[in-house]
């Protein structure tokens, strides 16, 4: 853990990456349209731990989810998000056809120091958002260590950002760090006027966030579907 203001975890900036074959999760569900990415934010926002890891000699497969898929979606595909990656990047990026199993397995094991993969979409199979445990030790067993860098997944109970978490050695990834840090500021000492500014459709996922916002801001301004 590092100490701070805000939540505390423990950093990738901390982690023994060197050979090591590291799983990070991303929050790579970005817009398609016509088969490529429409809008690369999330993507950019992923680069600084994917670059800390790197440069420090990690073997890289990222790993998100892309859509609501009903079983194998090719129409859901990471691969147009792994080619703008590897623009990014200016690096190859390979796109794993599976996110568990033997290939995915033998892929990881093949990778070079520094090397990055992209495995296919983990909501592909239903047991990724049941937190199947069997599913998360499948996940977890061709890594030594767990990233999670995925922040606006980060409060699902999912197989590849909870039950991973429980088997392999686990770390906060840049970006989850800093939206941490941020966050437990607001929340622990925050400048007032405090005003929180809620959005979004999915009002019973809200309820219990709007309740305890409550007692902690001046203002609480609700917008969007939930309005």
């Amino acid at each position: 853990r590092r100490e701070g203001p805000g939540m505390s975890a423990r950093s990738v900036r901390d982690a023994a990456v060197s050979g090591k074959r590291v799983l990070v999760r991303v929050d790579f569900n970005v817009p398609l349209k016509d088969g490529e990415v429409a809008d690369d934010t999330r993507i950019r926002a992923a680069l600084p731990t994917i670059a800390v890891l790197r440069e420090r000699g990690g073997r890289v497969a990222l790993c998100s989810h892309l859509g609501r898929p009903m079983g194998v979606d090719r129409a859901l595909s990471l691969a147009p998000v792994a080619r703008r990656l590897a623009e990014l990047l200016g690096a190859p990026v390979v796109l794993v056809p599976d996110c568990v199993g033997e290939a995915v397995a033998a892929c990881v094991n093949a990778l070079a120091p520094g090397a990055v993969v992209l495995l296919e979409n983990v909501r592909f199979h239903a047991e990724e958002e049941q937190n199947d445990p069997a599913f998360a030790k499948a996940l977890a067993a061709p890594f030594d260590l767990y990233v999670n860098d995925a922040f606006g997944a980060a409060h699902r109970a999912h197989a590849s950002t909870e039950g991973v978490a429980r088997l392999l050695p686990a770390y906060a990834g840049l970006l989850l760090e800093k939206e941490l840090t941020v966050l437990g500021g607001l929340l622990g000492a925050p400048v007032r006027p405090f005003l929180a500014i809620v959005g979004g459709a999915k009002v019973s996922s809200k309820l219990d966030v709007l309740r305890a916002l409550l007692a902690r801001v001046d203002t609480l301004a609700i917008g969007g579907g939930m309005a």
